[in-house]
């Protein structure tokens, strides 16, 4: 199984990224849940948003609520993260990740199996 991150970018404070996530060796529909996770320059991996694949619920950081969107394309098997109104402080390493269980999906613990990651580079 892999899952390939990608869209990341060097961007100016205001706009707008779109970042994606692929699986290969596995359909994304035998997940019961995928996440993104970022990692800022010296800090831990905290949770952005899941989604539920067969229902489609959507989680999302309280502190990313009304700026970024989690989304997916079961026939592209492909996961989305829109950001908008991007600040510095986004900037990160984004992981995409997927669970078996959809048990703890806003902790890392809750994942087994992770992409490589996505450098988000924000510039004020």
């Amino acid at each position: 199984v892999q899952l390939q991150a990608s869209g990341g970018g060097l961007v100016q404070a205001g706009d707008s990224l779109r970042l994606s996530c692929a699986a290969s060796g596995r359909t994304f529909n035998t997940y019961a849940a995928l996440g993104w996770f970022r990692q800022a320059p010296g800090l831990g991996r905290e949770f952005a948003a899941a989604i539920g694949w067969s229902s489609g619920s959507t989680y999302l950081a309280n502190s990313l609520k009304g700026r970024f969107t989690i989304s997916r394309d079961n026939a592209k098997n492909t996961m989305y993260l829109q950001m908008n109104s991007l600040k510095p402080e986004d900037t990160a390493v984004y992981y995409c990740a997927a669970s078996n269980s959809g048990l703890y999906y806003y902790t890392s613990r809750g994942y087994d199996y992770w992409g490589q990651g996505t450098l988000v580079t924000v510039s004020s």
